[in-house]
C-alpha cells in the first residue's frame, strides 16, 4: 500500500474556521497529507498556511491553484510564503484551470492553457529558487523579479494535467501530476503516459453510505457539473467514454440539465465516484493504488448519512 494517503481540506459541511480539530486528528489517524482547491469557496493557500501550524507533520498540497487569476510574482510569493511556513512540506500544485473560473469569475483571460501552465512552471522554477528572472516567456514576460526572501527550501510543483501532452510535461519538467474524476482502470492510462517515477495524485471523491440509489442521485449532479466542462470531457473521451456519455452532453448543450444528469449511466458513477460502507470504499482506494496511484486525495462528500467527521475516521488507512 501506498505510504501516502491524502485528505481534502477544508471540510465539506464545515468553514475553514471549524475545521481544525479535525485536522488536528488526520495526522494520528495514519493521513500523510491535506491538499487544498480552489473554485469558488476557500482559497488554495490559507486553508494549507493554518494546517502547518495546526498538523505540523503532515505534507501539505495545493490542488489546484490556476495560473491565470494571479500574476507570476504573486503566485511565486505566495507559494514562498508557505514554503517558508512548512519548509520541505509544502508541495504547489498549479493548473490551468476553465474559462469560467478564469474569465468569468475573475475577469482574466483563459489563452492557451498548456503553454501559460509551462511557462509559469518555468518562471516559478527560477523565482523560488532566489533568481532574479527577466524573461520574455511565449504567454507572459517578466521584468526584474526577484523574492524578497526565497525559500530555503524550493516547493516540489506539480501539475494539473488530463491528456497526454500535459501528462508529458508533469513527468518530464515538474515534480508530478494531478489528475481527478477516473477510475482504477484509468489511472493505468495516465500512467503509461507519466512513466513509473513521476508521482501521480489523484482526488477522489467518497461518499460513506450503502444507500447506492441515493448516492448515484447525488453523484449524477456533481459529474455533470465537471463533466460538461471541455477539458474533463476530453478528458473522458480519451479515456474512452465518449460515446457513453454522449446522450449527457447533448442534454447539456440543448439546455436540458434535468435529462443531461439522468442521461449519466450507473456504471459511470460507480467508475469514478467511491461509495459503499467504509470497509468497501478503503478497498476501492487501495484499488487505484495497486493501478499505479501514489496519492490518493480523499474528499469525502456530504449528503450520505455518515457525518463527514465520522467517514475522515473510517476512511484512514488503518481503520
Amino acid at each position: 500500500m501506498t505510504q501516502n494517503w491524502g485528505m481534502t481540506i477544508p471540510f465539506q459541511d464545515r468553514s475553514l474556521a471549524g475545521s481544525r480539530e479535525l485536522v488536528e486528528q488526520l495526522p494520528e489517524l495514519g493521513y500523510t497529507d491535506v491538499w487544498s482547491a480552489e473554485v469558488s469557496g476557500v482559497d488554495g493557500f490559507v486553508p494549507l498556511a493554518l494546517a502547518a501550524q495546526w498538523a505540523p507533520g503532515l505534507r501539505l498540497g495545493s490542488a489546484i491553484v490556476p495560473v491565470s487569476t494571479r500574476g507570476p510574482g504573486l503566485l511565486a510569493m505566495s507559494a514562498a510564503t508557505l514554503a517558508d511556513l512548512a519548509p520541505g512540506r509544502f508541495t504547489l500544485g498549479i493548473g490551468s484551470s476553465s474559462p469560467v473560473i478564469v474569465e468569468r469569475w475573475n475577469a482574466g483571460t483563459f489563452a492557451r492553457p498548456y503553454a501559460r501552465t509551462r511557462d509559469t512552471l518555468r518562471f516559478l522554477r527560477r523565482a523560488l529558487a532566489g533568481e532574479k528572472v527577466s524573461e520574455a516567456y511565449e504567454t507572459f514576460e517578466v521584468g526584474g523579479f526577484r523574492l524578497e526572501r526565497a525559500p530555503e527550501v524550493p516547493p516540489k510543483i506539480v501539475l494539473a494535467a488530463l491528456r497526454p501532452r500535459m501528462l508529458r510535461l508533469a513527468a518530464e519538467e515538474a515534480d508530478g501530476a494531478i489528475t481527478n474524476w477516473l477510475s482504477p482502470e484509468d489511472v493505468r492510462r495516465v500512467r503509461a503516459e507519466i512513466g513509473p517515477d513521476t508521482e501521480l495524485i489523484a482526488r477522489l471523491f467518497v461518499i460513506v453510505s450503502e444507500d447506492a440509489e441515493r448516492v448515484r442521485a447525488l453523484a449524477r449532479r456533481m459529474l455533470a457539473a465537471y463533466l460538461t466542462v471541455p477539458v474533463y470531457a476530453a478528458f473522458h473521451d480519451w479515456l474512452g467514454r465518449g460515446e457513453v456519455l454522449r446522450p449527457m452532453h447533448e442534454a447539456w448543450a440543448a439546455g436540458d440539465r434535468q435529462a443531461a444528469v439522468r442521461a449519466i449511466p450507473d456504471e459511470v458513477v460507480d467508475a469514478l465516484v467511491v461509495h459503499g460502507d467504509a470497509a468497501t470504499c478503503r478497498a476501492r482506494i487501495r484499488e487505484y493504488v495497486a493501478a499505479g496511484l501514489d496519492t490518493p486525495v480523499l474528499a469525502p462528500v456530504a449528503g450520505g448519512e455518515v457525518p463527514i467527521a465520522e467517514a475522515v475516521r473510517a476512511l484512514a488507512p488503518g481503520a
